[in-house]
């Protein structure tokens, strides 16, 4: 008979996955190591195990102990296993902004989760690493895992996950990239391929509000950088002792939008029902691919499976009320659609510019069309008036056509956003939408920007 004594002996040996239309115009090959085949189904019950191993060979923890972690919620699970597995008790301390599927899975394997507030500083009382300390000195026969610092973290993941890349790809990787957390996973791989392979590129992901990136380029934690995000499971607002900076060749920020975006994409259309820091990740090695070749071969870490983000990234009205669901596009129709039953305001060449100054006063605007014999023949804007009447304030009894630019781009009224706004630059501030019934409308920059945002 062939089978596993207990459910720890199950993590490791995750698929590598190829990636194919997220990356199609990405010269090299990007394989994914899914790590949601974990029992778990994250990478962290590899580090989860050897720490609570790597705790039981020194005595920090005694039969029937109890277990006691701040997590974003994946070690928090792995944790759970091998509490029960061992016979320990386990409690985990979380993050007010973790997803409610994550506090439900822990308490569903008999962890007891505490909850503390996100938007706090590390020393507060409140804190989540706090908070975990704490409840440590309070409670006897317990051990505080502190991942962060754990350096049993990074030896995981240097022990097996790096062997295993090493393995899956025969020795031809070129270039490791994850999100960036706790540090374990990247310090351990990168640790074991440069060993392998000192020319291997190790790529760090972190997020807007994280402390990562600038450390490393330039070697001073800036706490101007910190600020509360959304993405979870990446970026930090304290440096733990598992991130190796010496190993990590560059970082990326991708933001909280991006990494929800691409974590559905990667759902819809590669199939793989991840979680979020694996949106960040993909989107991370879609920001450098300028620095790829087709001889490279690119591994991309998965941390954690999609069921834990349901309620977030996976639902329509989470993603909506940030402004984070990619809608159709929007078309010129749409950009209208606030003064779209106004007419539009325009000029004939003979008028004097008193009477452009006078009509933008009047209908509060900043550039006019101009037209003559029913053709759009030029434009004035509000610019352009001001640096000439600054210089000489006389021109105002002068004809429009002595002063105006050349006329306003015309676009369809199906024309979409990504069109109009490459027609709008510095010296072009909108452009004119034909309608079906012959009339015109305008858009403006403000108009983009309203819909963009």
């Amino acid at each position: 008979m062939k089978y596993y004594n207990n459910i720890l002996e199950t993590i490791g040996n995750t698929p590598l996955v190829k990636i194919n239309k997220l990356t199609k115009d990405v010269k090299a090959t990007v394989l994914a190591k899914v790590e949601t085949t974990n029992p778990g189904n994250s990478v962290k019950d590899r580090m989860a195990v050897k720490m609570v191993e790597d705790a039981e060979e020194k005595g920090w923890i005694k039969p029937g102990g109890t277990i006691i972690e701040g997590t974003s919620g994946n070690t928090g699970m792995g944790l759970a296993l091998a509490a029960i597995a061992k016979g320990y008790k386990l409690i985990c301390v979380l993050a007010d902004k973790q997803s409610k599927e994550k506090m439900d899975i822990l308490r569903a394997v008999g962890a007891e989760v505490v909850v503390c507030p996100t938007a706090v500083e590390p020393e507060d009382p409140r804190s989540y690493y706090s908070v975990s300390k704490r409840l440590a000195e309070e409670t006897p026969n317990s051990w505080y895992v502190n991942q962060y610092d754990n350096l049993a973290n990074r030896q995981a993941h240097y022990e097996q996950t790096g062997p295993e890349i090493w393995e899956q790809t025969e020795g031809k990787i070129t270039h490791f990239i994850v999100g960036v957390g706790t540090g374990g996973t990247i310090s351990g791989v990168g640790k074991y391929l440069k060993e392998q392979n000192p020319n291997v590129k190790i790529w760090g992901v972190d997020t807007y509000g994280s402390v990562f990136k600038k450390y490393h380029e330039t070697g001073i934690f800036d706490e101007n950088e910190i600020y509360p995000y959304i993405t979870e499971g990446i970026g930090e607002d304290i440096l733990p002792k598992n991130v190796d900076f010496d190993i990590i060749d560059h970082f990326t920020k991708v933001t909280d939008k991006d990494a929800a975006v691409y974590t559905r994409r990667l759902a819809r259309e590669e199939g793989i029902f991840v979680g979020n820091s694996a949106g960040a990740a993909i989107k991370g090695v879609l920001q450098m691919q300028d620095e790829l070749t087709e001889d490279d071969v690119v591994v991309v870490l998965f941390h954690d499976h999609g069921s834990r983000y349901v309620g977030k990234m996976f639902n329509d009205d989470w993603m909506r009320e940030r402004g984070f669901l990619e809608e159709e596009k929007k078309t010129a129709l749409d950009l209208i659609e606030s003064h779209a039953n106004l007419p539009l305001v325009s000029l004939m060449s003979e008028e004097l510019i008193s009477h452009a100054v006078s009509k933008m006063r009047d209908f509060k605007i900043s550039q006019i069309p101009v037209m003559k014999d029913g053709e759009f023949v030029g434009l004035v804007d509000d610019k352009t008036l001001f640096e000439l009447l600054i210089d000489n304030p006389n021109i105002v009894d002068d004809p429009i056509s002595t002063v105006m630019k050349d006329p306003l781009p015309v676009v369809e009224a199906s024309a979409n956003i990504d069109q109009i706004s490459k027609l709008i630059n510095r010296e072009t501030p909108a452009v004119l939408v034909k309608l079906e019934n012959g009339k015109y409308n305008i858009i403006t920059r403000y108009d983009i920007i309203d819909a963009i945002a």
